[in-house]
């Protein structure tokens, strides 16, 4: 089943190749976009059951990165690729020791994630280096050197790229040793302790590769769209659509926010071109949220391995 899956959405990814159409090219990046963000936030939150709802502070940091070294002090704009993961990685490894060390769990650890990003937000939006309320405009020189591509397509692959890296992270993190602490920890913390783990080391190195390839997203989003301000970097909406992502197709699976990020931006979509009104398609995520938690738990993905083997 999973390796019919797997052939069905490596299909998928590669339709957009085949059309011409930049508007369609441009949908498939958002939506693998959204996979990997998604993805990045199963291996903190699903996989380790860190519920983070400032997982944009990530983002954010990694976007405003890139812009500032080529904007500010004339860089490549390659080089905010590993400059980012650094930061974002090492961003979630002081956050994860702050509030593991601290003893915060649960809706404590949310809170406490919500109020960094939107401490970061409040910094961008008051710091000169970042341009201020203003933001930071990348002027427009489409190259493979200047990280700039004119055809969605280009994007497209690059956001491929991006999900690749982190569906190979959680696949490891599925089948390994540091996983399996993780997810024990993830369990019960407790009888984890007792039986030797790490817990306070191995959940500040899960939020800090999660962190890190949140950051790249946010590279990725600023080199696509060639402009960055605070609201954007930082929007909480950002955050909730990474959670939503995984938790609708399965916290905790390799799978999962591959399939809702397909769902949650069907939804979008389909709602846009219906629909003019505003706000009604986070009204819609919502009401599948609240749908998933009532009927399938496990989100979509444990919902399609439980009809397989049946």
């Amino acid at each position: 089943m999973t390796r019919g899956l797997s052939i069905a959405l490596a299909t998928l990814a590669l339709l957009p190749f085949a059309s011409h159409s930049q508007f369609v090219a441009n949908l498939a990046m958002l939506t693998a976009m959204s996979a990997a963000l998604g993805q990045a936030w199963n291996i903190a939150g699903g996989f380790g059951g860190l519920t983070s709802f400032g997982h944009v502070a990530f983002f954010g940091l990694g976007a405003y990165v890139a812009a500032i070294l080529q904007t500010r002090y004339g860089l490549n704009p390659w080089l905010g690729l590993p400059a980012a993961a650094l930061l974002g990685g090492g961003v979630g490894w002081l956050i994860g020791l702050a509030t593991f060390r601290a003893g915060l769990r649960g809706s404590y650890f949310a809170l406490v994630t919500l109020a960094f990003a939107e401490a970061f937000r409040v910094l961008a939006n008051s710091i000169g280096i970042t341009g201020g309320g203003s933001g930071i405009l990348i002027a427009l020189h489409p190259s493979a050197g200047n990280f700039q591509f004119a055809d969605r397509r280009v994007g497209y692959a690059a956001a491929l790229a991006l999900l690749a890296l982190a569906t190979f992270a959680a696949q490891r993190l599925s089948i390994g040793r540091f996983g399996a602490y993780l997810m024990a920890v993830r369990e019960n913390e407790d009888a984890a302790r007792a039986l030797g783990v790490p817990a306070v080391r191995v959940k500040s190195a899960a939020l800090a590769l999660s962190g890190a390839l949140t950051a790249l997203g946010g590279v990725l989003y600023v080199q696509s769209y060639l402009y960055i301000d605070p609201p954007t970097a930082f929007s909480v909406e950002r955050s909730v659509e990474m959670l939503l992502v995984a938790m609708i197709g399965g916290p905790g699976t390799v799978v999962g926010p591959l399939l809702g990020a397909l769902v949650v931006h069907a939804i979008a979509d389909t709602t846009r071109s219906l629909i003019a009104t505003p706000g009604v398609a986070p009204m819609l995520y919502g009401v599948v949220l609240l749908l998933i938690i009532g009927f399938l738990p496990g989100g979509v993905a444990r919902f399609a391995i439980r009809r397989a083997h049946a």
